[in-house]
């Protein structure tokens, strides 16, 4: 969404500047100030999905814990915690007793 929007702004401000040139008869086309202009334009939709991808970051977290969850359930592996899939991801090895049970080392 965010790129949408930035690449909307951009084309916002490019048709901006083209109208302006189109208005002003002492702009041409290749004018230094259009260049400048122009790079103002891709600097700010630049700015625009630099500030826009923070904000979908937490959501898009949580929506791919909670895919491996749903995944994770039709393989009949329980999980309570959506964090607990992504700590079990990262594990290489698992030790178990005979019965398939985790312990923690303690009675």
């Amino acid at each position: 969404m965010g790129g949408y929007v930035a690449g909307a702004t951009i084309l916002a401000l490019m048709i901006r500047l083209i109208i302006n040139i189109c208005m002003d008869d002492q702009r041409h086309f290749l004018d230094l100030s259009n260049l400048t202009d122009l790079m103002d334009a891709f600097i700010i939709g630049i700015t625009v999905l630099v500030v826009a991808i923070p904000e979908g970051l937490p959501l898009a977290v949580t929506i791919s814990l909670a895919y491996s969850v749903s995944k994770m359930a039709d393989e009949n592996n329980l999980v309570k915690q959506l964090d607990a899939s992504e700590t079990m991801g990262g594990a290489n090895e698992i030790c178990t007793d005979k019965t398939g049970t985790l312990t923690q080392n303690r009675m």
